[in-house]
């Protein structure tokens, strides 16, 4: 009798991996920090897609970002380039209109430094500290917390956002 549920089994399984093999890849958003990619003209659909990354400069220092892949990082990438006048906030962040609104989803988060987020549909804004607030996340600048608080704890700070 357990030579019969071995081989019921076995032989499940084997049909089971043999159905993945003709599998095709399909791209869903997982949530993960990536670049989201921009649909590059006169390409065929043999070649691979190049990413069209977006760089942010804060007061003429590229700062190295991860960007999230979702809705509000592809519409601010159709508005680039971008400069943005930010203004300090609650001694932890700089916040600064871009321009018209974008789809945002909103959810209650803690951030950190370092994360850029929408606010309002239309507001950039980037941390040096932290704070609780329903915001959609853009991405997360890569440096310290001295090296973000040094950036942006001032009066008036500029960004640009533009592609590579």
């Amino acid at each position: 009798m357990s030579k019969k549920i071995i081989s019921v089994v076995m032989l499940s399984v084997l049909l089971l991996l043999s159905g993945c093999t003709g599998a095709q890849k399909i791209g869903v958003d997982t949530g993960s920090k990536t670049q989201a990619a921009a649909p590059q003209e006169n390409q065929s659909a043999a070649e691979p897609r190049k990413e069209q990354a977006m760089k942010l400069v804060i007061e003429d220092m590229v700062v190295p970002v991860t960007w999230e892949q979702n809705a509000s990082t592809v519409a601010l990438q159709k508005l680039l380039p971008l400069t943005i006048k930010m203004s300090p906030y609650g001694g932890f962040e700089q916040v600064g209109s871009i321009g018209q609104s974008i789809p945002s989803e909103d959810k209650q988060l803690t951030t950190q430094y370092g994360d850029i987020v929408l606010y309002a549909g239309n507001k950039l804004v980037i941390f040096y500290g932290s704070n609780s607030w329903a915001y959609t996340r853009l991405g997360h600048i890569e440096l310290s917390q001295q090296e973000m608080t040094a950036l942006l704890n001032r009066d008036e700070v500029t960004v640009q956002l533009m592609t590579e």
